[in-house]
């Protein structure tokens, strides 16, 4: 479970780089470049669907994320603001998203060439999101010309009040990246930071934590996700499914018991069968809850913790049970509600804190699926922006909210059932110390189960990094 973002107060703390490069020239100056005395009260009028209209959106998406707000809900907030068309929102959440697997490279070359960083955040962000576009290793994927890229970009600074002021400096910053891309790269990429895209502490956590793999962990979770269909084993099979694709001209690889992995992704909307419930989209990995938890035709099971209802819903596909879906964010709620509508699936859906027990009403279950509230480390690759929102001192605070709701669930379970521990995490504090400690606590049977799957980029096996751990009840 992926638990709510802090607020943090400022950008990422990242050391300037040590400018070994054209020492003859110098920073742009921020302080006489930014705030000129008389600045410039006419703002340039930009068509919503150019490019500068999508920077200026992703942008303020950015700064929204460096002030503490999750990423979908930052772009949600900017695409009602500015009554963005699709097409538009596309663009914004794709620069958006790129921009926080790229924040930290481009937050040290924006220390290198500027003299302060840029303000108001608004255009701190749009200097994240241009240099991110412009700084693309592989040429044949960058999605814009860089000439396209610096002129939009002046544009786009061009058209707010609060950034107007700032357009030669976003072009003198710009144009000399350009010029000194293949130098400045080389003297950023000495910190680790600007190295890997995370925070140093994140860096140094995962070093400690994986000593021999610990490259391959952050390298696989700084690339962009693949699609993963589950599909429906009330309505289909994966092998006539991906039939029914392949007519559509869409490749997939069958990945998993249930799952798909689609060669390309494809909106949701144009996804074969997904209106009707055929196929549902969910992580590889995030698949494997459902059949470890191993429930049977009659049992009642709680899916602590349950929204969006991925797991929930997988459940109802494979036995008919009687489920209650617990989760402490109403909000949250609606969205189990839709998925269940769309696959015609049932559940009794109910709000309240799993670690307490005001709304259980005294029947045990048979099963029970704790997806624990974790830092989200696993599964960064989903969700850049969490490795800029999520402190040190988190997994340890989130462990201890954890075992609390661990404690007051077992007492719920009926005596030789099963509970399954999941986290969508890769440190050890919050996944197997987790599981040792509740094991001595309880006297829980700990049953096979998979551990730690670290998260992936092998194309035949690509998958998220969770955590499983599945404990029975001694019978009384």
């Amino acid at each position: 479970m992926v638990e709510s973002s802090r607020k943090i107060l400022t950008r990422p703390e990242l050391k300037k780089a040590k400018s070994g490069v054209n020492k003859n020239q110098s920073r742009v100056h921020t302080k006489e470049s930014v705030k000129p005395k008389a600045p410039d009260p006419e703002t340039l009028t930009i068509k919503a669907d150019s490019l500068a209209f999508s920077l200026v959106g992703a942008a303020q998406a950015v700064a929204y994320v460096l002030e503490g707000v999750a990423l979908p809900q930052a772009l949600s907030r900017v695409f009602t603001q500015m009554d963005a068309s699709p097409q538009a929102r596309g663009a914004m959440q794709d620069i958006a998203y790129r921009t926080m697997r790229q924040v930290g490279r481009v937050d040290a070359l924006i220390a290198l060439m500027t003299s302060k960083p840029p303000e108001p955040p608004l255009l701190y962000g749009l200097m994240c999101c241009t240099l991110t576009l412009l700084a693309t290793e592989n040429v044949d994927e960058a999605p814009y010309d860089d000439f396209v890229v610096v002129d939009q970009a002046v544009n786009a600074a061009a058209s707010s009040p609060n950034m107007v002021f700032a357009k030669g400096m976003v072009n003198a910053v710009l144009r000399r990246f350009l010029r000194e891309k293949s130098e400045l790269l080389p003297v950023v990429l000495k910190q680790a930071a600007a190295r890997w895209n995370y925070p140093q502490w994140w860096v140094d956590q995962c070093k400690t934590a994986y000593p021999q793999n610990w490259q391959e962990i952050l390298a696989a979770a700084d690339t962009p996700p693949p699609m993963t269909l589950r599909v429906n084993q009330r309505l289909s099979t994966v092998e006539n499914y991906i039939q029914l694709l392949q007519q559509e001209q869409i490749e997939a690889s069958q990945i998993g018991p249930f799952a798909l992995r689609l060669h390309k992704p494809v909106p949701v909307q144009n996804i074969p069968g997904f209106s009707s419930g055929v196929v549902s989209v969910q992580d590889a990995a995030a698949q494997l809850a459902a059949v470890l938890l191993d429930v049977q035709d009659g049992h009642k099971v709680l899916d602590a913790c349950a929204a969006p209802g991925g797991k929930t819903s997988h459940i109802l596909e494979l036995a008919k049970v009687d489920l209650l879906a617990l989760d402490v964010d109403a909000k949250r709620l609606e969205k189990i509600h839709e998925n269940l509508a769309r696959l015609q699936l049932f559940a009794t859906i109910k709000e309240g804190d799993a670690s307490w027990s005001n709304w259980w009403d005294g029947q045990q279950f048979d099963r029970i699926l704790a997806d624990v509230p974790c830092t989200a480390s696993g599964v960064v690759r989903r969700h850049p922006d969490i490795r800029w929102l999520r402190r040190k001192t988190d997994a340890a605070q989130l462990a201890v909210t954890s075992s609390k709701i661990l404690d007051n669930l077992w007492r719920m379970l009926k005596p030789g059932g099963k509970l399954l521990l999941v986290t969508c995490s890769i440190w050890p504090i919050e996944s197997e110390k987790q599981a040792q400690d509740f094991v001595a606590k309880h006297g829980a049977i700990r049953l096979d189960a998979p551990g730690q799957l670290l998260p992936t980029s092998d194309i035949n096996n690509e998958h998220d990094g969770l955590f499983y751990a599945l404990f029975q009840k001694p019978a009384a």
